[in-house]
């Protein structure tokens, strides 16, 4: 590694590179990135020689080549290579947090969690590694059995997001490497460093060399090297997080190739306040799952829909939290930092101009960027070293605003009104996503109405609606996905395939369906009446 000196600390610069069967890729036939800190613009984390096409394609056939062999080691062995991982994990959990927070500036109490996400998978898949099950089924002959298996997929092409740059990542390659797969992932460009560090983490947990692959290219580049090793039979799952409109370039890709990718997508998530919800509760989860990560999760609340009898209180509630909360230096306590890189801050700017003159803006001393000139109060920090956002709440949002159809990534979070449940499931829906939601109120009925009718795959009661565990189902619908899902038992539908298998010892040939066995009974029998006393 180098280093570069910023005043009277010096920091370690990183040189990554793609990692293909086991070595580190020479040369730069993609060119040059230089990945900086998005808190502190003047330091450069890492210095990245990035792939081109070719370099996927080498990649997915280094992986098919490995593929068999690490299919061949037998399953609980392989979840014990998954403990020593997430052993590993554990021990470097502090440095591999503060990396995340260097790179993308994540406050480091919510990269420490990040990487805690990765520990929690690994500990579900190892006792994974011993109920991979499969299923006897009895046959309708005799002397036949019949069983189902599980069996790996093959090569597995995994590209993700860089908001949580480890712990979705693991939501993928911790199952594929279980159930017996070879890994390519495509990490976010933004985000080099900590991928590299996690690939480091990993095969030192013990994968063979070819295992698992990591490609540092472009996105254009990376789907052409897809479409490529595709097209040469190399790739047999992809798995993808990220956009709602990449995702929809991803599944047309694989769909002319009779593949069904794993898609997790954008989200417009709404979060309901009930006449009767506990106003604080509700507050503070949309002050969590409105403003954590700079509103830069997938999982980040979109819309509040309030009922009309509380709204004007809720929304003074939530403007004061919003105003009180620290924002800035992410290795300080604060709600949080800056946003992920340039890409994310310049699209945030867009979605400030989708407001219109019906609106009203709440939460924050300004809109845009936090500078000297246009302060934040409550900022931690100096405000001119990175790319801080003001947190914008926007009151008056109707079905017809641009603002309630689109997925802001960033710090802004919109308000609506609603009179009748009906109308409050409508707005909740009628934006075509389905990741998240959630509702606040202290009926039960209605919490069980609310979860009959909403389109979205995870729904929260009383809760934000960000936040996942390792081992309950995470995906969408509609925009947010094509209904596949991540973590726990259900994402072993997406990495291996169910194999039937019947077994006759009859000695002779059995024919289903045609050689019917069939037990004589009398269908016309009927209890005499008289008999009976009737």
């Amino acid at each position: 590694m180098g280093e570069e000196t910023r005043g009277l600390v010096s920091r370690p610069v990183r040189r990554v590179a793609s990692r293909v069967g086991g070595s580190r890729v020479e040369g730069s036939p993609g060119g040059h990135l230089r990945s900086t800190n998005p808190a502190h613009l003047d330091e450069v984390v890492a210095e990245v020689s990035l792939g081109e096409a070719g370099t996927f394609v080498a990649a997915c056939r280094a992986a098919r080549e490995a593929q068999s062999g690490w299919a061949e080691v037998p399953v609980p062995v392989r979840s014990r290579v998954i403990r020593r991982i997430g052993d590993l994990m554990m021990a470097n959990k502090e440095a591999l947090a503060r990396l995340v927070t260097r790179e993308i500036g994540k406050p480091y109490a919510e990269a420490l969690g990040e990487v805690q996400e990765i520990i929690d998978t690994c500990d579900f898949f190892t006792s994974e590694g011993r109920r991979l099950y499969g299923q006897t089924v009895p046959s309708e002959m005799p002397d036949k059995q019949l069983f189902t298996f599980r069996v790996p997929v093959g090569v597995a092409a995994i590209i993700t997001a860089g908001n949580f740059p480890v712990a979705v990542p693991s939501w993928y390659i911790v199952p594929a490497l279980l159930c017996g797969n070879a890994v390519v992932w495509k990490p976010a460009e933004y985000s080099p460093a900590t991928a590299d560090a996690f690939y480091e983490i990993f095969t030192h947990g013990g994968l063979p060399d070819g295992v698992l692959n990591v490609v540092q290219a472009e996105g254009a580049i990376a789907f052409e090297g897809l479409e490529r090793a595709l097209e040469e039979g190399l790739v047999d799952k992809i798995g993808f997080t990220g956009s709602t409109e990449v995702g929809r370039r991803i599944g047309e890709l694989a769909g002319r190739h009779l593949q069904t990718p794993c898609l997790e997508l954008g989200g417009k998530n709404p979060l309901v306040v009930m006449p009767d919800a506990r106003l604080d509760l509700a507050v503070e989860g949309a002050l969590f799952s409105g403003f954590g990560t700079a509103g830069q999760r997938c999982t980040s609340l979109g819309t509040a829909i309030v009922h009309e009898s509380v709204h004007d209180e809720f929304l003074r509630r939530l403007a004061e939290a919003v105003g009180e909360a620290r924002i800035g230096d992410p290795m300080q306590d604060v709600l949080y930092g800056p946003m992920l890189s340039e890409r994310f801050y310049e699209r945030f700017l867009g979605w400030l101009e989708l407001t219109r003159d019906h609106h009203s803006l709440h939460g924050s001393t300004g809109t845009g960027r936090i500078t000297k000139e246009n302060p934040r109060e409550n900022f931690v920090g100096d405000p001119e070293a990175g790319l801080y956002c003001h947190p914008t709440i926007v009151d008056g949002i109707t079905p017809e605003d641009e603002l309630y159809r689109t997925e802001t990534f960033g710090p802004i979070v919109g308000v609506a009104k609603f009179s009748t449940f009906d109308e409050a499931v409508e707005l909740a829906n009628g934006h075509g996503y389905g990741l998240s939601a959630s509702i606040y109120t202290e009926n039960a009925r209605e919490a069980l109405r609310f979860r009959e009718r909403i389109s979205a795959g995870m729904l929260s009661i009383n809760n934000s609606t960000s936040g996942a565990e390792a081992h309950l189902p995470f995906g969408g619908n509609g925009k947010s996905g094509n209904g596949s899902r991540l973590s726990g038992i259900w994402v072993l539908d997406q990495f291996t395939r169910w194999q039937s298998m019947n077994w006759d010892y009859s000695g002779r040939l059995q024919k289903a369906q045609m050689d019917l066995i069939e037990l004589p009974a009398d269908e016309n029998f009927r209890l005499d009446p008289e008999e009976d006393g009737v």
